[in-house]
C-alpha cells in the first residue's frame, strides 16, 4: 500500500506561484508513474502533469510552460511547481501515483490539497 499526503494548497493572487508536494509512504514510489490532477467546483477531475522514472513528463495543454512537475526519489516526494497561475487553476489538486505488475494497475490517491486563485 501507498499513502499520498498533499501539502503546498493555498490562496494566491493571480500571476503568483505555488509549490504542492506529494509525499509518499508504505513504499518506495521511485518507479511508480506519477501524476497530479485537479477537480474545479462542478467539474470533473482532470488530468494535469504526469512524471515517469528516467525523468519523463507530460503536461495538460491548459498548463504547459506555466507547471512543472518534479520529483526527489531520496524524499520519496513529487512536487509540482505552479507558476503564473490564473484563475481558472482554482482547484482541489489529487496526487496519483501508479504502478504497474504485467497487466494489473494499482492507482493511489491522496486526499487533495485546495488552490485558489484570486483575479
Amino acid at each position: 500500500q501507498v499513502q499520498l499526503v498533499e501539502s503546498g494548497g493555498g490562496l494566491v493572487q493571480a500571476g503568483g506561484s505555488l509549490r504542492l508536494s506529494c509525499a509518499a509512504s508504505g513504499r518506495t514510489v521511485s518507479n511508480y508513474v506519477m501524476k497530479w490532477f485537479r477537480q474545479a467546483p462542478g467539474a470533473e477531475r482532470e488530468f494535469v502533469a504526469a512524471s515517469w522514472s528516467g525523468d519523463k513528463t507530460y503536461y495538460a495543454d491548459s498548463v504547459k510552460g506555466r507547471f512543472t512537475i518534479s520529483r526527489d526519489n531520496a524524499k520519496n516526494t513529487v512536487y509540482l511547481q505552479m507558476n503564473s497561475l490564473k484563475s481558472e487553476d482554482t482547484a482541489v489538486y489529487y496526487c496519483n501515483a501508479r504502478a504497474t505488475v504485467e497487466t494489473t494497475s494499482f492507482d493511489y490517491w491522496g486526499q487533495g490539497t485546495q488552490v485558489t486563485v484570486s483575479s
